[in-house]
């Protein structure tokens, strides 16, 4: 009988367990994404990692949030050339999207930073961007009721980092985009594609020569390529060369993702290219030409009529009707 009351603790703290559980749902066309042990996902954590996610408060003067800058309205980045944080200032490179970025083990254009966790942080403590530290923007959320109770909810503590940079984590990875006509398309469904979108998709992975870094599910090879782009200023930016210092990593940036593409003008880790149709014309070109340009560039000559059919393919065939369109939370008080 002295069991009794123990096993009776034991099951009640399983289905609590069960019953937060999450299990994310896939879309057509993307496969299982890896998910750390030391962060499994759970319904909870990803709400709060929503709230945080949305919350300006995590800002020094409260007007900017991680939303500001990768907006679910704006393809999940912000429609603009470079970031812009508190007080108006603005950073040097665009606002990568955060669509099925948890597939990615690098994260920034330069790969700085180690999954989604070792990410999170790291605009809060940007002086450009949201200009808090860790310590000041801890106490600023344990100031705040909802937060603690939610925290001790979730990983048995007041507001601290970890739990922040794991509860962002987890809400961004189940920021999805898949199932989209190519998907469809790949999956047996002739009429997913118009003619002119098939006949970009088989430039795409043909002469155009795209694959050859944007490849797999995620349409990137998640590593790092120079293809030229700021290389003409007098001091580009370097990019992988800033974390690595090897020579042939200078002007190297992150491949993005091509998924959702049509809604995430404009291009290029500085945002320089405005239009799909004008990041077609670069690539046709061959690039801008310096000592470590990709040897995959090259001049392509594609005549107006297959560069037509290949922006179809991007803004047709890798648009989702499932865009992951997510409405602000409300936030905790």
């Amino acid at each position: 009988m002295r069991l009794l009351p123990i096993l009776l603790l034991i099951i009640s703290c399983i289905t609590v367990e069960a019953a937060d559980e999450y299990e994310l749902q896939y879309p057509l066309g993307l496969k299982r994404m890896p998910i750390p042990e030391t962060n499994e996902l759970t319904a909870a954590k990803i709400e709060l990692g929503k709230q945080l996610y949305f919350d300006p408060r995590l800002s020094r003067d409260d007007t900017v949030s991680c939303a500001s800058c990768h907006d679910p309205k704006k393809g999940w980045s912000n429609g603009d050339h470079f970031a812009t944080g508190v007080r108006g200032q603005r950073g040097g490179r665009s606002a990568p999207t955060i669509i099925n970025s948890g597939y990615s083990y690098f994260q920034f254009w330069d790969g700085r930073a180690i999954m989604l966790e070792g990410q999170a942080l790291g605009p809060i403590q940007n002086p450009i961007e949201m200009d808090l530290t860790l310590e000041e923007c801890v106490a600023k959320l344990n100031a705040i009721e909802g937060y603690r109770k939610q925290f001790q909810a979730v990983f048995g503590t007041d507001v601290d980092s970890v739990g922040m940079a794991k509860a962002i984590a987890s809400f961004e990875r189940t920021v999805l985009s898949g199932n989209a006509p190519h998907d469809k398309f790949k999956a047996g469904d002739e009429k997913a594609l118009s003619a002119a979108a098939q006949r970009g998709s088989k430039l795409f992975f043909g002469k155009a020569n795209c694959s050859a870094c944007h490849a797999g599910p995620n349409f990137s090879d998640f590593a790092f390529h120079n293809i030229g782009v700021g290389m003409d200023k007098s001091e580009p930016d370097v990019g992988r060369f800033s974390e690595t210092q090897m020579l042939g990593d200078r002007g190297s940036f992150k491949t993005p993702t091509l998924r959702e593409i049509a809604r995430t003008a404009p291009y290029m880790h500085d945002g320089s290219v405005k239009t799909l149709e004008d990041v077609v014309e670069y690539y046709d070109k061959g690039g801008f030409a310096n000592p470590q340009l990709d040897e995959e560039l090259f001049p392509l000559k594609l005549t107006p009529e297959q560069k037509a059919d290949l922006v179809t393919f991007l803004k047709e065939g890798l648009s989702s009707e499932d865009y992951p369109d997510i409405e602000p939370p409300t936030l905790p008080k």
